[in-house]
């Protein structure tokens, strides 16, 4: 009878205390190429300080005005509106392309093909011109009685309509984000959930969705931002909202670069907080993912502060 005797590693040999330490690659390369970028850099920032033509001072004066202030009010209001429909419509019409009977898939089809091929800004002179073929609409029995009547000049301002516009046209888009989403998660979960006998919607919000959140947020949160820019689009329907309030502006004072200095300095701001807020929501839903998540921005420059105080001790 055989036997397997087990054999001793060889012993690792221990650091010697006294011995230098490992020298780093030099990459000249590397730091030229760093100090390059920094110089252009550094000559941008030098034109912005002192060329007369950005005039700061008015730049200042108007960043914060109340006009400004109030447009920006009605800018996150479409974008909040227009996204919390379009997702909501985007969220249906998603379901009626993944399903089973085939007059939804194509009635879901049609209108994101549809609504992706028409420009936004058609969408929205459309809407706010809708009396031009409905004067009065109503509410009834289809080709029957109408219980309700109204006219349209009086329920449709031109906010509602740019919120109409916009709705539609992010739901065709949100409505491929999330199907895509969804179609993206293994199908052996899916069938691993049906063995075990859970029922549909426990099957959808506990196995499907969080899997799917992973893919739909980094679009989704694309869209986000691009709809809280395309809101600048529904100045043509002399809405006041952050751009077409400077618009107002320079138009009254002629100073076209400051004002234009001032709306987009505040799309960069709040495009920036979106952009926070996607990080930590992508970074929530990527706990079943990854064991170990990456440390924030914060946790870095932490380590890296610790790091160098460490070595200066």
């Amino acid at each position: 009878m055989s036997t397997v005797t087990a054999v001793d590693s060889p012993p690792v040999p221990e650091a010697d205390e006294g011995a230098l330490p490992v020298a780093r690659t030099w990459h000249p390369w590397r730091w030229l190429v760093a100090a390059l970028a920094l110089i252009v850099v550094a000559q941008f920032a030098h034109g912005l300080v002192t060329n007369p033509g950005w005039d700061w001072p008015t730049f200042a004066r108007y960043f914060t005005a109340t006009s400004v202030l109030s447009a920006m009010r009605v800018t996150l209001e479409l974008t909040f509106w227009g996204t919390l429909f379009g997702f909501l419509l985007g969220v249906w019409v998603a379901v009626a392309r993944l399903s089973k009977i085939p007059v939804l898939q194509v009635i879901a089809w049609s209108y994101v093909w549809a609504f992706r091929s028409i420009p936004l800004i058609v969408q929205l002179l459309f809407w706010f011109n809708i009396a031009y073929l409905y004067k009065r609409m109503a509410i009834g029995i289809p080709f029957g009685p109408a219980f309700f009547t109204f006219d349209v000049n009086g329920v449709i301002s031109g906010f509602t309509a740019a919120v109409i516009g916009l709705a539609l046209h992010q739901g065709a888009y949100s409505a491929e984000i999330i199907r895509a989403g969804i179609i993206s998660v293994d199908p052996g979960q899916l069938e691993a959930a049906k063995s075990l006998g859970l029922p549909w919607r426990r099957q959808f919000f506990t196995i499907v969705a969080p899997q799917a959140m992973r893919g739909i947020l980094p679009n989704a949160a694309n869209e986000v931002i691009s709809l809280f820019k395309g809101t600048s689009i529904v100045s043509v329907m002399a809405i006041a909202e952050l751009f077409y309030q400077v618009q107002v502006i320079y138009g009254r004072n002629g100073r076209v670069v400051p004002l234009l200095m001032v709306a987009t300095v505040w799309y960069i701001v709040l495009t920036s907080v979106l952009s926070v807020v996607q990080y930590y929501t992508e970074r929530h839903f990527a706990k079943g993912g990854q064991r170990d998540l990456p440390p924030t921005p914060w946790q870095r420059v932490r380590a890296k502060v610790e790091e160098i105080t460490g070595e200066r001790q």
